[in-house]
């Protein structure tokens, strides 16, 4: 009864807030960063789709959107807790251009010719990826074991590893491109094929809402069992109500988008489907590609905030004399950083290569540059010790969105490079007068 007297006398910040907003953001606990680029995503797409013509806030175009955020999406995760403990990967995009050479490599010569599995095999797509998986992981190892137990600066070792894998991509082939890619391997690149359709897309879905009503439920719980300060039910619910509705909104977008009227009629002839008079009209659904960005970033979350490994890189990040002192073996923990960052990569090339439908030299060339942005528009301090997956991904999207919308509107690529260069310099100003307010 006592412990109940106690939970009961707890009373939410909200409740002392005067200003309607300012209650409303207190009570929901959202953060008003990611808010502020929630805001800034709007203000980018609005200002496209009227620019381009209205040809940005389309399904067709929301849909590539997704799918070309998707490669940059996964790294990005790695690159927080990579920035969060002070460190810097400049090598992901050579890395990311090895392993694609890797993989292309196993596909179309030593696994069907010279280990004699032939073409088609269901097995090559998994092998080549259990490769490139292997390849990107070890390179990180490499790299993470120079700088922890070397003391080697990361932006020197990966700096030099910037030029070494580039240039170990090119010896891979000699400099051609490899392609086509397995069949089942493409199917990572999105595409008609490539995609699971309106219905499953709808099951995706309604799982993610409940799942997003499981967490509110389960995290009220946690609170009211650990006595900490509740939310207001209608917090909770409007909580509830927005993330279910940008869900259901995302999928009715990702359904929007029909396939290509040949190609709809090629698959409509194979199957003995019937045409109707007004069209064939099958749904792309939610490409595979944006599911796997979507899996890597809901695990990458649960490893920084519901690990041991994870809060010891915040730790670290904090204060590694610290962090040190206080027992956690940070040049492991360092190791494994880059490790998890070198496997993300390898996630990357397969997407990136799988939706080439090739593997080229050129591939991943500047996406370290990307990568890097989307953190930091993402809300990672480069002082360390601060940053979120989903602030990252929002970032990611946000880059994304700025190039996509550049290409619509025929800018020349120099131009693009000039507004992404201010875009992040101006994030990083921003986090320099958020840390100096907060102090």
């Amino acid at each position: 009864m006592a412990d109940q007297h106690a939970v009961q006398n707890i009373v939410h910040p909200s409740v002392h807030a005067r200003n309607p907003l300012q209650r409303f953001l207190i009570a929901t606990e959202l953060d008003t960063r990611l808010l502020g680029m929630v805001g800034a995503l709007a203000i980018i797409w609005i200002g496209f789709h009227v620019f381009s013509g209205g040809l940005f806030l389309t399904p067709r175009n929301l849909w590539n959107l997704s799918v070309q955020t998707a490669s940059v999406a996964v790294m990005v995760t790695g690159m927080v807790l990579v920035i969060v403990t002070r460190n810097i990967d400049l090598s992901v995009g050579s890395i990311l251009g090895l392993v694609a050479m890797v993989m292309g490599v196993m596909q179309t010569d030593i696994l069907p010719t010279q280990l004699g599995l032939g073409l088609g095999h269901p097995l090559i797509w998994v092998l080549s990826l259990a490769a490139g998986l292997i390849v990107g992981t070890g390179i990180g190892a490499l790299q993470g074991s120079i700088i922890a137990y070397l003391r080697v600066p990361a932006f020197i070792v990966t700096l030099g590893g910037y030029l070494v894998w580039r240039g170990a991509a090119w010896w891979v082939t000699m400099g051609r491109t490899v392609a086509p890619m397995d069949p089942t391997f493409q199917l990572m690149g999105g595409g008609p094929t490539g995609s699971v359709g309106a219905f499953w897309s709808w099951v995706v879905g309604i799982v993610a809402c409940c799942a997003i009503v499981a967490g509110l439920y389960m995290g009220r719980r946690q609170r009211r069992r650990f006595n900490f300060p509740l939310r207001p039910v209608w917090a909770e619910a409007a909580l509830a109500i927005i993330g279910c509705g940008l869900t259901i909104a995302a999928v009715w977008v990702a359904n929007a988008y029909p396939w290509p009227v040949r190609i709809a009629e090629k698959y409509a002839e194979a199957t003995g489907m019937a045409i109707p008079p007004e069209g064939l009209f099958i749904s792309h659904g939610i490409a595979i590609p944006v599911l796997i960005a979507m899996g890597v970033g809901m695990v990458m979350t649960f490893i920084a905030t519901r690990t041991r490994f994870g809060r010891y890189v915040f730790a670290m990040g904090g204060n590694p004399e610290a962090a040190e002192l206080a027992g956690i073996n940070t040049r492991w923990v360092t190791v494994k950083i880059f490790m998890l960052m070198g496997a993300l990569c390898a996630i990357a090339a397969a997407i990136s290569s799988a939706r080439l439908n090739a593997a080229t030299n050129a591939m991943g060339t500047l996406d370290e540059l990307y990568v890097i942005a989307a953190a930091v528009i993402g809300g990672t301090s480069l002082a360390g010790g601060v940053g979120t997956i989903a602030g990252a991904l929002l970032g990611a999207l946000v880059m994304q969105s700025l190039q996509s919308g550049m290409v619509l509107m025929g800018l020349d690529s120099p131009l693009q490079s000039i507004v992404v260069g201010i875009v992040l310099v101006f994030a990083v100003w921003l986090d320099t007068l958020y840390r100096r307010n907060k102090h």
